[in-house]
């Protein structure tokens, strides 16, 4: 069966999915185009995984249908389906050399030994592994692991790529590294992929798009820099990055008692010594170095401002004013202009 549109690389319909009988996905649809690198994120029991593992058909969908390059593979289990996956702890067989964790789906489907040899050596050319080829996952890296599950997926030539918290078992400057060696590959392969992750960084740093789950719904499917500079709801401005939140109406840089919520980004937020219009006055309670920048908490009776500053830092204790350059507004949890 065709669908209407058969330009998607992935389309997700109306997907629905109840375990232990709580709804865990209601009525999700998602477009994914071809070539397209997105992300599902979303906290522990939003159900990003839940969706990933419907597409590979690993579970089965209770409503709603799938479509890959547009055929409905719903009713297919995950052998009979265009897509391959790599699993969160990477699943390789510690007693099989690399070349033969990677070789083992072509085994499966009963491809010749000649050509099996031929597709491991050019996935793992792929993956810079070749050297690696006759070791076992014990005696390579952690990076190097995941770099043979993202090649075992690959052999198989798949439509769309699936990867499940790929780099959560990688410390932060490895997960970094192979984030962009992933990031790249996908690129030059232009192939559809689909990467679950809790991690907003991650996300926002290797896709195209990022689908924001909340309680089973996608909550905002936008760009990164959509996301950031125009939060659709108040659950993801909230969700990505940091937000100072008041309830009320900002009036003349001053925020006053109103219908709306205010959300204002850190660095939005300016520090002076001086009281100038519009000015909110407060004393430094906390100073958090972030690197290359400084986290300034400022009170006041009422209220509490994070502020994101990089140069002349007033020490904890100093009386400043704080200043407001943009900020976003929300009613009944949507984003108004």
């Amino acid at each position: 069966m065709t669908q209407e549109g058969n330009d998607m690389g992935l389309e997700l319909k109306g997907l629905k999915k109840i375990l232990g009988g709580r709804v865990i996905i209601d009525d999700l649809h998602l477009s994914v185009a071809p070539g397209e690198m997105i992300s599902l994120l979303g906290p522990s029991g939003c159900g990003k995984t839940t969706t990933l593992r419907m597409i590979a058909g690993f579970l089965a969908v209770d409503a709603g249908q799938i479509f890959v390059a547009g055929e409905d593979v719903t009713a297919l289990g995950p052998d009979k389906r265009p897509s391959a996956m790599v699993f969160q702890n990477y699943a390789l067989w510690p007693h099989m050399s690399v070349s033969k964790n990677v070789a083992y789906p072509l085994k499966i489907k009963g491809l010749s030994k000649p050509e099996i040899a031929e597709k491991v050596d050019a996935a793992l050319a792929l993956v810079n592994l070749l050297h690696h080829k006759d070791s076992r996952p014990g005696q390579i890296s952690g990076g190097e692991q995941q770099r043979v599950a993202l090649a075992r997926a690959l052999v198989q030539e798949p439509n769309i790529l699936l990867l499940d918290e790929p780099l959560s078992n990688l410390d932060a400057k490895l997960r970094e590294k192979v984030r962009e060696d992933i990031r790249q590959l996908q690129r030059r392969l232009g192939i559809t992929t689909v990467i679950v992750t809790h991690d907003q960084e991650e996300a926002l740093s290797i896709s195209d798009r990022v689908a924001v789950m909340n309680n089973g719904r996608i909550e905002q499917f936008s760009t990164p820099h959509e996301l950031y500079n125009a939060p659709a709801t108040e659950y993801v401005a909230t969700f990505i990055g940091s937000l100072n939140r008041f309830e009320g109406d900002l009036v003349s840089g001053l925020i006053q008692p109103g219908a709306h919520v205010t959300g204002i980004r850190p660095e939005d937020l300016t520090l002076s010594m001086q009281a100038f219009e519009g000015s909110h006055p407060g004393v430094v309670e906390l100073i958090i170095p972030r690197g290359h920048f400084y986290e300034v908490v400022v009170k006041r009776s009422d209220a509490t401002f994070r502020i994101f500053a990089s140069e002349n830092i007033p020490a904890v204790g100093a009386n400043v004013h704080v200043g407001i350059k943009k900020s976003l507004r929300y009613l009944n949890g949507k984003l108004v202009a």
